[in-house]
């Protein structure tokens, strides 16, 4: 009698060897996707800072504002586009200050002119 042998399929130590193998490349590769999005949150609030900075001159141009002037998020709304106040992606609020001082975003005390510590040349 003739035992046949089934050859088809993987043995139990290909598979351990490739799940290790993915174990660690998913151990190098997950801090870099959590740095990625650290980085793209910090990006979108200081862009938007710009923004609100950009929309808080524009409404001191057009009423006439002088330097010290209170300015209210309310105020550079139409200024934005889809006339909508941007949101921090952290979760955290925007501070629109007086007209001729940065607005601050409340996670970081972030400045409008501020960058992130990954791109200061310091």
């Amino acid at each position: 009698m003739v035992i046949k042998r089934n050859t088809k399929g993987f043995t139990l130590v290909e598979i351990m060897i490739v799940v290790a193998i993915i174990g660690l490349l998913a151990a190098i590769a997950v801090p870099n996707f959590v740095q990625a999005r650290n980085s793209a949150r910090s990006n979108t609030c200081i862009n938007n800072l710009r923004l609100i900075d950009s929309s808080k001159e524009q409404s001191a141009i057009e009423n006439n504002l002088a330097s010290g002037a209170a300015m209210t998020s309310a105020s550079c709304t139409p200024y934005l586009k889809n006339n909508t106040f941007p949101t921090c992606p952290g979760a955290g609020t925007y501070t629109v200050n007086a007209v001729g001082t940065l607005p601050v975003c409340s996670l970081s005390g972030a400045a409008a002119g501020a960058t992130p510590k990954s791109h200061r040349l310091d």
